[in-house]
């Protein structure tokens, strides 16, 4: 008990600590998104998909330039085909490098749980490199644009298909 009460301690003043450097904030974006079959698709004509995504983040400054932005959002992405349409909730981590006040350029991992049937013969867990810039148009507005390339088949391997998800997603922001 006394161990829990002391790790319990530890991480209030972790997160005390950040919260100097901290802020938090909300955003949504316009997805672009498609699939990049390997071998080209059979039966269906592959299109990309609209759709968008809505998050909340937070961002923790590491140093002056240096910043770490852990996100929860909703993201629909997959292709225009109805039965390859899919909703993830997703979990990126970006580490922002600032290049000047007002603009920024980052990368990370971005892990995505699907967010609907899981028995569908579509991975229910994808993994994804994320790339992006930001920038500022006052303290609190930002803009963004991201950049997401697949690195997991997003089909079970009883399907015999594979296809990697890209998308792209032009954002806005408030930090607060």
């Amino acid at each position: 008990m006394k161990k829990i009460l002391l790790l319990f301690v530890f991480v209030l003043c972790s997160f005390y600590g950040f919260s100097q450097n901290a802020l938090y904030g909300v955003r949504a974006g316009y997805n672009i998104s498609n699939l990049d079959f390997k071998p080209d698709p059979t039966g269906f004509e592959n299109k990309h998909r609209n759709g968008f995504a809505i998050g909340f983040f937070g961002e923790y400054k590491l140093t002056n330039s240096l910043s770490i932005a852990p996100e929860i959002q909703f993201s629909a992405e997959g292709a225009k085909e109805e039965s390859i349409r899919i909703d993830y909730i997703q979990l990126p981590i970006f580490f922002k490098f600032k290049l000047t006040d007002r603009f920024a350029v980052g990368l990370g991992p971005l892990a995505s749980l699907k967010g609907h049937d899981y028995q569908d013969g579509l991975q229910n867990l994808a993994f994804s490199g994320l790339g992006g810039i930001e920038y500022l148009l006052s303290d609190e507005f930002f803009i963004d644009f991201r950049y997401s390339y697949g690195l997991t088949n997003i089909f079970d391997d009883e399907t015999g298909l594979d296809a990697i998800n890209t998308n792209m997603q032009i954002g806005v922001g408030l930090k607060f």
